[in-house]
């Protein structure tokens, strides 16, 4: 008969004797940080598709600058913008348990947003969640985290935008959250806003001002497109700079 080591016998639980056992604070409940919403409103898909038209820092300005992401934010896979309606997601540090569910919860031509609340060790998504997606239909993904597996990420061409790479993979319990408001990129990213990602960054139209901003940046292009061809072909005057720093002020010897 053999003996088995010490070191690999099972250890058995003392058996709990007090009249109540002790509430195990991390069990997970029900509701506020984890809880799924399945259906959202979007935008429509004609107003969402004329944002196309646009570059971010155009976007951006006639947002005042305020809805403009962190610029570590970047595309890791290829060179192609991305534009859609936010599907978002939360995440608990080191977890992508709602990140796999969100695939059965996005439309196709959503962006998947990923908050993983703070989090700069794990990756939340890799290939294989990335290849899931493209059959799904799902645009790409917004990550303020860490992504991997980038190989198998460019193969598929999914546009995923992250603040980096490691190969540190991530847990699958949760808890987390799926079409509820997330902070990504230091921006609130609501379900069914308009995302717009591009070389130059990531730009967020909250969906209940979208065709008020589309309107402000079909007037701006307009306002802008003979200043820039006159910019471009030297004929410029720099008078502006100088009325400025008087009305400021400004020392000058």
């Amino acid at each position: 008969m053999s003996v088995v080591p010490s070191k690999f016998r099972k250890v058995e639980k003392p058996a709990d004797t007090s009249a109540s056992a002790r509430p195990k604070s991390s069990e997970m409940t029900p509701g506020p940080g984890f809880r799924i919403k399945l259906e959202i409103e979007r935008p429509p898909a004609s107003l969402v598709q004329m944002f196309r038209e646009f570059e971010t820092p155009d976007i951006s300005d006639i947002l005042n600058r305020m809805y403009t992401m962190r610029s570590d934010i970047r595309n890791v896979v290829n060179d192609q913008p991305l534009i859609g309606p936010a599907c978002t997601v939360k995440v608990f540090p080191g977890d992508n348990l709602m990140v796999h569910k969100s695939l059965d919860a996005a439309k196709p031509g959503d962006v998947v947003v990923v908050d993983t609340s703070g989090s700069d060790r794990n990756a939340v998504l890799g290939d294989l969640v990335t290849n899931k997606a493209k059959h799904r239909g799902i645009a790409g993904f917004i990550v303020d985290g860490l992504v991997r597996d980038l190989p198998g990420l460019i193969e598929a061409g999914l546009p995923v935008y992250a603040r980096g790479v490691t190969p540190f993979g991530p847990l699958h319990r949760g808890p987390g959250e799926l079409n509820y408001t997330v902070s990504c990129g230091g921006i609130v990213v609501n379900p069914g806003d308009i995302v717009v990602a591009d070389k130059s960054g990531i730009a967020v139209v909250r969906r209940e001002f979208a065709e008020d901003t589309l309107m402000r940046l079909r007037a701006h292009r307009a306002r802008m497109e003979k200043y820039v061809s006159d910019v471009k072909a030297g004929n410029f005057s720099n008078d502006w700079v100088d009325r400025q720093l008087a009305a400021d002020n400004c020392l000058i010897e």
